[in-house]
């Protein structure tokens, strides 16, 4: 699918990339939370498919199948049982590394900043992917949509908020906050977020909507 693009680039110097269905399938790890559960996997995915379509936080779906579910201590319960949450350079899209390197190559600066924990910080480094900086939310004691999340990585950025491009698969949490703080966007339409949210306004303000992270090198390169 080709990408669509919405409105000239302004002058981007730093790149920053959601992590979860951005640069990494989490297709194995929400199948790993259905055995946690003892649900079967296709359930769990039409709950949580169903989950997202409500507007609802996709941490409601644990909710359905166990009432006073508590993510956090769950986590912890899974590392004590030798099964914690963890992805792996299988479960990088293929499109990621490659996009990382080439974007890097172009003397962009580019970072990594998601709702994720500090485990998953550590995984991310540990991959030793091409890019400048990471950070997770639990580093930052704040989360996404939080303008203090963005205000962040306008700090790790180093420029103006209008030389950041911010790429994410979430409207509402990577997006549309992005926008609000005067950072040019990019939606990738993959990952139940991707195909499932839709806000036109929202999108006609991105800078492209893309199929592939491999879009951004061509988009970027010619804006």
């Amino acid at each position: 699918m080709a990408s669509s693009s919405n409105l000239d680039s302004p002058t981007i110097q730093t790149v920053v990339f959601d992590v979860g269905e951005t640069l990494v399938d989490e297709s194995r790890e929400y199948g790993s939370w259905a055995d946690w559960l003892g649900v079967p996997r296709h359930t769990f995915s039409a709950t949580f498919g169903a989950v997202i379509a409500s507007g609802a936080d996709y941490r409601d779906t644990f909710q359905v199948f166990r009432p006073g579910f508590n993510l956090t201590a769950e986590r912890e319960a899974r590392a004590d049982a030798g099964a914690p949450e963890s992805f792996g350079e299988s479960d990088l899209y293929t499109d990621a590394r490659p996009t990382l390197a080439a974007l890097q190559a172009s003397g962009l600066v580019v970072g990594i900043a998601g709702n994720q924990t500090a485990r998953a910080e550590m995984i991310l480094h540990n991959l030793n992917l091409p890019t400048d900086w990471i950070t997770t939310s639990e580093h930052l004691g704040v989360e996404k949509p939080s303008p203090e999340f963005f205000a962040a990585i306008a700090s790790l950025a180093g420029c103006e908020t209008s030389e950041i491009l911010y790429v994410g698969d979430r409207l509402d949490n990577d997006i549309a906050p992005a926008q609000a703080m005067g950072m040019a966007t990019v939606l990738i339409r993959r990952g139940p977020w991707g195909h499932i949210l839709h806000d036109p306004d929202t999108e006609a303000r991105c800078l492209a909507t893309i199929a592939s992270l491999s879009e951004l090198v061509d988009l970027l390169a010619n804006g």
